[in-house]
């Protein structure tokens, strides 16, 4: 694991038992940011089989279980801290997998409907974000579904700066306390964002279909892609 991950893996465990109750507070745009996120999945599978790169402490995939309540899920993060709350949280619900490692390198040994990511991809270097497209391409089921909740950069430095004040701005008059607001800040320290640009270019590269940004809010986005059927 190099540097950067194992700084990822220390933020996020000290994070852990807080994580969820700042959510609301750190995404501006919380509930169409997951909403649209899950609204793209397909109404007539009740029972898919979900993967979750950087599930972190499985919000995202609460919501995916709230539409898809026989969903199979199968999480995957650095942080066994923070996928010790997702073991609190669906406790009692059958057909959770968790697996504590790095996404990037992980070996998966099944395929899947949807594979999901919110908030973890940004973390990554380019050349890993290409990987990480590639690699969700091809453990998708025919006619499945990549979506990536992410952030990005700004596509100018001012732009940038503009996503970066607006967030700060409603950061600090979300009520949350003087240390959170410096733990979240500490945190970004950490992020290696990209462009929605290249990000949308790089799925296509993958091999997805009907690649589209479907919901943005200044650096908020819900990217996604189809793995479509070539035989049909």
């Amino acid at each position: 694991m190099n540097h950067t991950k194992k700084q990822l893996v220390e933020r996020f465990d000290e994070a852990s038992s807080a994580y969820d109750s700042q959510r609301r507070k750190l995404i501006p745009c919380f509930d169409d940011f997951y909403q649209i996120a899950v609204s793209l999945t397909d109404e007539g599978n009740d029972a898919p089989s979900i993967l979750d790169l950087g599930a972190g402490t499985g919000l995202f995939s609460a919501f995916m279980l709230q539409k898809h309540p026989r969903a199979k899920l199968t999480l995957v993060d650095l942080s066994g801290s923070m996928l010790e709350v997702a073991r609190t949280r669906f406790s009692g619900v059958p057909n959770v997998t968790y697996m504590v490692g790095d996404y990037t390198t992980c070996e998966y040994r099944e395929k899947y409907d949807i594979v999901i990511s919110s908030l973890s991809i940004h973390h990554l270097a380019d050349v890993e974000k290409q990987k990480v497209y590639r690699t969700a391409y091809a453990l998708l089921n025919d006619n499945g579904l990549f979506i990536n909740a992410d952030q990005v950069l700004g596509d100018t430095p001012a732009l940038e700066e503009r996503y970066k004040q607006d967030w700060r701005r409603k950061v600090e008059s979300s009520g949350l306390s003087a240390g959170e607001i410096s733990s979240a800040y500490e945190r970004t320290k950490l992020d290696r964002m990209s462009t929605l640009e290249e990000q949308l270019v790089w799925l296509k590269q993958a091999g997805f279909s009907d690649v589209d940004c479907i919901y943005k809010y200044f650096n908020f986005v819900v990217m996604a892609g189809w793995k479509k059927d070539m035989e049909k």
